[in-house]
């Protein structure tokens, strides 16, 4: 895959960061932690200039994230209620739940959808609920973007910085992708736990 993302950076620069930070957001096995690292290198090879990578990624990044944000929003809240009266017994979730979930999306979404952007292992579905909960789309698009940016600019100086070291950034954010999904994990079992105790 290491070369495949090389390539496709070396061929098409700025069009290749673009298309291929648009498949890892809607593929996420492609991984970010790869792709704008290895651009980086090439800003220190004097190949591509550190803004025009940014913007690149940026772009891709959240022209990929729309698909998720409208798969949410297509699906919507009415379909999501009849499920979740139907079989929402089984999760030990109810429609008071929905509704809770609804009035702190509203309140916090905006923050919600800043951080997700930041957090690897969340970054790509964080617009699902976006979508679900029917934030508008401007707030989305802002509050994704500028979350996009400290990812995007922090991967992409690390590579710099790195040089030729660049592929070990997958080493360090792996861990990282691993924790979040243990906390969430851990924190959706014990919200279930109680709910079924309850």
């Amino acid at each position: 895959m290491l070369d495949w993302i090389n390539q496709g950076i070396v061929t098409w620069g700025y069009v290749g960061i673009v298309l291929l930070m648009l498949l890892e957001n809607i593929f996420p096995p492609i991984p970010s932690e790869v792709i704008m690292p290895l651009a980086g290198f090439t800003i220190a090879q004097g190949e591509l200039n550190f803004f025009g990578v940014i913007l690149s990624g940026v772009m891709g990044s959240i022209l990929g994230a729309l698909p998720w944000y409208y798969l949410g929003k297509n699906w919507g809240e009415k379909k999501l209620r009849r499920w979740i009266e139907l079989r929402g017994q089984w999760i030990a979730i109810s429609t008071d739940d929905l509704e809770r979930s609804q009035q702190w999306f509203r309140r916090y979404g905006n923050l919600v959808v800043f951080l997700g952007r930041v957090i690897p292992g969340i970054r790509t579905y964080i617009s699902i609920p976006a979508g679900l909960q029917n934030m508008p789309l401007l707030p989305f698009l802002i509050y994704s973007t500028f979350g996009t940016i400290v990812w995007i600019s922090l991967l992409t100086f690390v590579g710099y910085w790195l040089g030729d070291n660049y592929t070990l950034v997958k080493q360090f954010t792996t861990p990282i992708s691993v924790i979040v999904f243990v906390i969430l994990a851990v924190g959706i079992t014990i919200w279930f736990y109680k709910r079924k105790k309850r």
